[in-house]
């Protein structure tokens, strides 16, 4: 297989489960259609992990916290100014984007655990600041926001959830062509050989300190996005909403799903949505027992990811078909050797 067939082969995949994606709306009802619409959610939230995490090399316990900074930004400008739920998703990455960013400055000097335990202090302490009496006439404390589900556009002759879906998939995919277009650049190729070789990537002019701040701007206005659509969709945002729970889950998402791996954020928005409530209908006594079964099957199972897995069987019938369509130099008569070139 050339790579110029190979590369029509990922985007003829890419395009076959858009319309799939498009088409699964019409044959589910309006609650999976609403689990559908939060399994897209999560896979925006853990594109942007995988982008600090995957591609970077950092390890964050805490985008818990920007995607409940980008929630409270949309819900807050929906509540208190009226502003459509549509125009509330760019200013929500933006303010996730700074937030990320100037976390990521301090971050610099730690690696490893040591930001890993930062990460997770962030987490940690923002369910308790949304809590705080001082901006709680802006987040409604303990109590929260409640927020009013839009309608279809145009009078639009579907439900709520089904058009809700459609425009989180489209943001979805606009979010994805991007992530896939600042990865494949020059860019994507610095904050790889920072990850593998930091040394190797500053002696060759690369400024490690500005790509990793900016891969943690980016990361964070990822999942701020994320979490502005799913502030939109819930229809509700409170502190206790935002554990450091979520940012575990996060985390455990990007890695079944695939680490450094654009599909794999998609698969592990279906982890992170779907498996806990698998758990749960399996055993209502110890449901977390039976997920953290499922998590250690999967990473004993695919140690790469469902990603990973999918793409070494991929290869594996590749090169099958490749040994499958070369010929057997023929035997010689009189030796029964296989006949040697002449030199």
């Amino acid at each position: 297989m050339t790579p110029g067939s190979d590369h029509r082969n990922r985007w003829g995949v890419a395009a076959t489960a858009v319309v799939l994606a498009c088409a699964l709306p019409l044959v589910l009802s309006n609650y999976q259609t609403f689990q559908l619409t939060l399994a897209l959610i999560y896979a925006i939230a853990l594109f942007g992990l995988n982008l600090l995490t995957g591609y970077n090399g950092q390890i964050s316990l805490g985008h818990g916290a920007f995607y409940a900074i980008g929630a409270y930004t949309a819900a807050i400008l929906m509540d208190h100014y009226d502003l459509p739920y549509w125009a509330t998703i760019v200013p929500a990455g933006v303010v996730c984007l700074g937030a990320g960013f100037l976390f990521g400055l301090p971050a610099l000097r730690l690696e490893g655990l040591y930001l890993a335990l930062a990460t997770f202090a962030l987490a940690v302490c923002t369910p308790q600041l949304l809590k705080y009496k001082l901006i709680e006439k802006w987040t409604g404390g303990v109590q929260g926001i409640v927020l009013l589900k839009p309608d279809p556009p145009l009078d639009l002759p579907i439900s709520a959830d089904r058009w809700l879906y459609y425009f989180t998939l489209a943001i979805t995919v606009l979010a994805f062509l991007f992530g896939w277009n600042l990865l494949r650049g020059r860019t994507g190729r610095a904050l790889v050989a920072i990850r593998d070789h930091p040394i190797a990537a500053e002696t060759m002019g690369i400024n490690a300190a500005l790509y990793k701040s900016l891969a943690f701007g980016v990361s964070a206005m990822y999942t701020g996005i994320a979490g502005a659509l799913g502030a939109i969709v819930v229809q509700f945002v409170a502190p206790d909403s935002f554990s450091p729970f979520l940012s575990i889950s996060f985390l455990v998402g990007v890695v079944v799903g695939g680490l450094a791996s654009i599909s794999g954020a998609i698969f592990g928005g279906l982890v992170v949505e779907f498996i806990p409530n698998v758990a749960d209908s399996i055993s209502k006594a110890a449901p977390w027992a039976i997920y953290g079964i499922f998590l250690l099957g999967f990473m004993y199972l695919m140690p790469s990811g469902v990603a990973g897995a999918l793409r070494v069987l991929a290869m594996r019938k590749t090169t099958r078909q490749t040994q499958g369509a070369h010929v057997a130099p023929p035997l010689t008569r009189s030796t029964g050797e296989v006949p040697q070139k002449s030199q």
